[in-house]
């Protein structure tokens, strides 16, 4: 780890854990799993406390359902250790897209591809 990584690590928390979450992680934290994006959860002794030390960008949207009742405490079991049960219709986790080129956009929209589509059931108003 260079001096310039150093710096930026301690200086932004947007690109990880502040320093004072590191140090506190360190001390006090007890691993307890590890999510498909390389987030790693963590806990106290006391199990009171719950957190995650992200894999890059600190962005909230990154964490799964299951890992999200995990940290509120809404599920007592670890995910990695007890899946939940899934529904078919249940889409798997995405981040969130807003403002990024993959985000969605429905027919008809500006960013969306191609031209809009013609419609005859409605008639634009005109004053007269």
């Amino acid at each position: 780890m260079g001096i310039l990584s150093t710096i930026n690590s301690v200086l932004t928390w947007w690109n990880g854990g502040t320093l004072n979450t590191k140090l506190y992680t360190r001390r006090k934290g007890v691993k307890v799993g590890e999510d498909s994006a390389g987030n790693v959860y963590y806990r106290n002794a006391e199990d009171s406390k719950r957190w995650v030390m992200f894999n890059g960008e600190v962005e909230a949207s990154r964490i799964s359902a299951e890992w999200h009742g995990w940290l509120h405490h809404t599920f007592k079991d670890v995910p990695s250790e007890k899946t939940l049960p899934h529904k078919d219709w249940e889409k798997p986790h995405q981040e969130n897209l807003t403002g990024l080129a993959e985000a969605y956009a429905p027919s008809g929209s500006i960013r969306g591809s191609g031209a809009p589509k013609e419609r005859r059931d409605y008639e634009a108003w005109s004053p007269e």
